[in-house]
C-alpha cells in the first residue's frame, strides 16, 4: 500500500512539473469519454486512408464516434463583409492512428491579382473538454455533484499547438477562420487548406465572396459587449503575484482577445470578495482600505488604477463598472491601524454603520475619478441586488455627486429606471416598451443577460454552438444595445479538460480557455455581435435613404427571434437562414 501510494505521488508531481514547464500554452490529455463508441459508425468508414469533410459550426461532433458523412461536403463558400470574421470547421477521422497531424493554409486568390494574405487565415484543433447537463427543472442553477449528472465529452476549445496526434476511431474536428482584411477587395476568393498526417496529404477546397459593405474595426461596434473578466483566475493558471509584471504579462492575450470581440466594460472591484467566494478564485480589492487611528480613512488606487490604464490600453474604455456596494454576504474588508491587522464590518444596506462605512469611500472616490478623468465612464455596479437595499445605496451615491452612475444586471425594478444608466434584464424579463424607447433615446446602455436560469438560449458547454450566435440576433430583435454574461474567465480547477462546476452547469463561468485558446462558444459569440452590427448599419443606411422596403425586409429578418424560439427551431438554423438574407441586402 506504501509503495502503490508513493508511486502516485510520484505521477502527480510528474504531472505538475510538466505543467509548470510547458505552462497553460503547453499540451494536455483530455478526459476519456463515459459514452459508448457507436461501433456501427466506423464500420460504415471505407478503407484506412486519410479522411477530411467540411463540416458545420453548428455541430459539436463527437470524438469516439465517426461523422455521418451525408451531411458533410467536400468544400465550402462564404459570403463576408470587408473586416468581417468568418469561420467553419472541418472533420479529420481516421481508423487507424495518424501522428503529427498538421494543417497548412496559403493566401486566397482572387481576381486581376487581389489577395487575401495567409496571415488573415488561421487553424486549430478543437478540443474535447468534459461537460455535464441541465437540472431535471430544466436551468442551470444550484449547487451540484458530478455523480448526478449525466457528464459527456464535448468539442469546445479551440488549440493553439500546431500539430496533433490522432488515435484510430476517432474524428478531429479542426476550426477554420477568416478575417477578411478591411481594404480587400470585393469578389470571390479562393484557396485550399492542406490536411498532412504522416506524409498522407489531403486537401479541401474553399471560397469567400467579400461584399462590399465594410465592417467597422471592433473598437467601434456599437454593440455593448460586457463579459466579466476575472484577473485573480490568470494569476492562480500562471502561478504568479497578482498585479505584478508578470500576471499583467499573462493577461495580456486573453484581454487582447476580449477588446478583439468589442468589449466595452472594465470589471472592477471596490472590496474584497463581492460574490461570497462562488467562484474557483476569491475576486480581491482593487483598492485597500485603511481606517487610521484617529478614526479618518484613507484608500490606496494603485491597483484599481493599473489595472483601468492596462485595459484602456488594449482599446476596452468605453465603461469602468466598479462591484460591489452591496456584496452577497454583506461582508467589508479593510485594515485598521488601531489593531494593525486586517478586520471586517458586516453591515445591512440602510443601517448607520453602513453609511458611515462607505460614504466617506464614495466622497473621496468620486475626487479620485475626477481627477483621472474617468467620473464619467464609471458606474457603481450591481447585480441581482434586492429593490430595497439599492436604495439605500443609492441614496449613498447621490450624496457623493448626484452625477455618479449606475450599473444594475438583474430584474427591472420600475422605481430605479431612471437611476440605472447602465441597465441589463435577465432574458426573460424584459423592459417595458416605452421604457425601453426612452432609455435608447437618451443612449444609455439597455441590455440583456443569461446566466445558469436559463435552459436555454445559453453559453454552457454542452448547449447547441448556434445559441451563442443568437445572442447578438436577440438583441437585435429587441432593440436592446448589447448583452452581458458572467465571465469571460472565471476558470475552475482543470478548465482545459473539466468545464463542470460545484456550482451551475457546466461552462458556465467561462468562455475561453486558458493558453489562450478561444471557444466555438467564444467565436459563434463574436458572430452573432457581427451580425448586430450589419444589422444595424444597415438600418442606418436605409432609414438615410428612407429605403422602406429594406427597412421592412431587416424587421422580418428579425422577427424570429425572440427568446423562446430556440425551443421549437434550433438557434443554428434560424441565425443561418437570417444570414444568408442579411448578406443579400
Amino acid at each position: 500500500m506504501v509503495n502503490k501510494f508513493f508511486g502516485v505521488l510520484v505521477l502527480l508531481a510528474l504531472q505538475q512539473n510538466v505543467w509548470a514547464q510547458s505552462g497553460p500554452a503547453g499540451d494536455y490529455q483530455e478526459k476519456p469519454d463515459p459514452r459508448p463508441v457507436n461501433k456501427a459508425s466506423w464500420e460504415a468508414v471505407k478503407g484506412d486512408q486519410l479522411h477530411v469533410a467540411f463540416g458545420s459550426t453548428d455541430v459539436r461532433y463527437e470524438k469516439r464516434n465517426a461523422p455521418d458523412q451525408q451531411n458533410l461536403a467536400a468544400s465550402w463558400n462564404a459570403k463576408a463583409w470587408r473586416g468581417e470574421r468568418v469561420h467553419t470547421q472541418f472533420l479529420i477521422w481516421t481508423t487507424r492512428p495518424l501522428n503529427k497531424v498538421s494543417v497548412t493554409t496559403s493566401a486566397l486568390q482572387g481576381s486581376k491579382g487581389a489577395t487575401i494574405p495567409a496571415s488573415a487565415i488561421t487553424t486549430g484543433f478543437v478540443r474535447y473538454v468534459m461537460t455535464d447537463e441541465l437540472n431535471k427543472d430544466g436551468s442551470g442553477c444550484g449547487y451540484r455533484k458530478p455523480e448526478n449528472f449525466d457528464s459527456s465529452l464535448v468539442a469546445d476549445g479551440i488549440d493553439i499547438q500546431r500539430t496533433k496526434d490522432i488515435a484510430a476511431h476517432q474524428t478531429q474536428p479542426v476550426w477554420l477562420s477568416i478575417q477578411v482584411p478591411a481594404g480587400t477587395t470585393p469578389g470571390v476568393y479562393k484557396g485550399t487548406v492542406k490536411i498532412n498526417a504522416g506524409g498522407a496529404v489531403s486537401s479541401l477546397p474553399y471560397e469567400i465572396e467579400v461584399l462590399h459593405h465594410t465592417l467597422p474595426a471592433p473598437k467601434d461596434w456599437k454593440f455593448h459587449l460586457d463579459l466579466w473578466q476575472s484577473p485573480d483566475a490568470v494569476a492562480r493558471m500562471y502561478n504568479v503575484k497578482p498585479w505584478s509584471d508578470a500576471h499583467f504579462k499573462a493577461m495580456k492575450p486573453y484581454m487582447q482577445m476580449l477588446a478583439n470581440a468589442g468589449q466595452k466594460c472594465i470589471t472592477a472591484t471596490l472590496i474584497y470578495d463581492p460574490w461570497n467566494s462562488q467562484t474557483e478564485d476569491v475576486y480581491g480589492t482593487m483598492i485597500k482600505w485603511t481606517k487610521k487611528k484617529n478614526g479618518t480613512w484613507s484608500y490606496d488606487y494603485t491597483i484599481f488604477d493599473k489595472w483601468v490604464e492596462y485595459m484602456m490600453g488594449l482599446g476596452i474604455k468605453k465603461e469602468i463598472n466598479c462591484y460591489s456596494m452591496i456584496p452577497w454576504n454583506l461582508k467589508f474588508y479593510y485594515y485598521d491601524e488601531a489593531k494593525g491587522k486586517d478586520t471586517l464590518l458586516i453591515a445591512k444596506p440602510g443601517s448607520p454603520e453602513y453609511a458611515a462605512h462607505w460614504q466617506p469611500m464614495l466622497n473621496d472616490f468620486v475626487k479620485h475619478l475626477k481627477a483621472k478623468g474617468w467620473f464619467n465612464i464609471t458606474t457603481i455596479a450591481m447585480d441581482e441586488r434586492p429593490m430595497a437595499d439599492m436604495q439605500h445605496a443609492l441614496a449613498l451615491i447621490r450624496k457623493a455627486d448626484k452625477d455618479f452612475k449606475l450599473s444594475l444586471a438583474g430584474s427591472y425594478h420600475a422605481p430605479l429606471d431612471k437611476d440605472i444608466y447602465d441597465f441589463c434584464v435577465a432574458s426573460k424579463e424584459p423592459f417595458p416598451d416605452e421604457v425601453l424607447q426612452a432609455r435608447l433615446k437618451k443612449g444609455w446602455p439597455t441590455t440583456f443577460y443569461t446566466c445558469c436560469t436559463e435552459g436555454f438560449p445559453n453559453t454552457f458547454t454542452f448547449s447547441p454552438p448556434g445559441e451563442s450566435a443568437f445572442m447578438g440576433w436577440h438583441a437585435a430583435y429587441k432593440g436592446y444595445t448589447g448583452y452581458l454574461r458572467w465571465a469571460f474567465n472565471c476558470w475552475v480547477k482543470a478548465p482545459l479538460q473539466d468545464s463542470r462546476f460545484r456550482a451551475w452547469a457546466a461552462g458556465d463561468t467561462y468562455f475561453v480557455y486558458p493558453g489562450p485558446r478561444s471557444s466555438i462558444r467564444f467565436e459563434r459569440l463574436v458572430e452573432g455581435v457581427q451580425d448586430y452590427e450589419k444589422v444595424r448599419i444597415l438600418r442606418e443606411e436605409f432609414t438615410k435613404a428612407n429605403n422602406r422596403e429594406g427597412l421592412n425586409k431587416l424587421n422580418q429578418l428579425l422577427a424570429p427571434f425572440d427568446i423562446n424560439a430556440p425551443k421549437t427551431t434550433p438557434a443554428g438554423n434560424l441565425v443561418r437562414k437570417a444570414q444568408e438574407t442579411l448578406n443579400t441586402l
